[in-house]
């Protein structure tokens, strides 16, 4: 069975840090391209960033740049996010994706919540 699955969101203060897992199971991680994206409530989906193949390609939103770090360790099946400097407007559900379309372009995952408050 196909599976991504997200976790390490959470309760963080502005300007705080979390790192998101996203470990693939039912694939092998390293034969895609893959994306963080997000979605807060009432908003539309978001593309945050994405990582080549081999992790030496990186994109980011000009929304996430310099704060956020997306890595991959593809004998560990898993992709990361490395979130830092928190701002309110971060939070939302981030969601790791084969496509940075999200769900409807290949795999994804059910997302884990950040939440950014004081």
């Amino acid at each position: 069975e196909v599976q991504l699955v997200e976790s390490g969101g959470g309760l963080v203060q502005p300007g705080g840090s979390l790192r998101l897992s996203c470990a693939a199971s039912g694939f092998p991680l390293g034969n895609y391209v893959m994306s963080w994206v997000r979605q807060a409530p009432g908003q539309e989906l978001e593309w945050v960033s994405s990582i080549g193949l081999r992790g030496d390609t990186t994109r980011y939103a000009d929304s996430v740049k310099v704060r956020f770090t997306i890595s991959r360790d593809n004998a560990k099946n898993t992709m990361y996010l490395q979130l830092t400097s928190l701002k309110t407007e971060a939070a939302a559900m981030y969601i790791c994706a084969t496509s940075r379309s999200g769900c409807g372009g290949g795999y994804c995952g059910q997302g884990t919540q950040v939440t950014v408050s004081s």
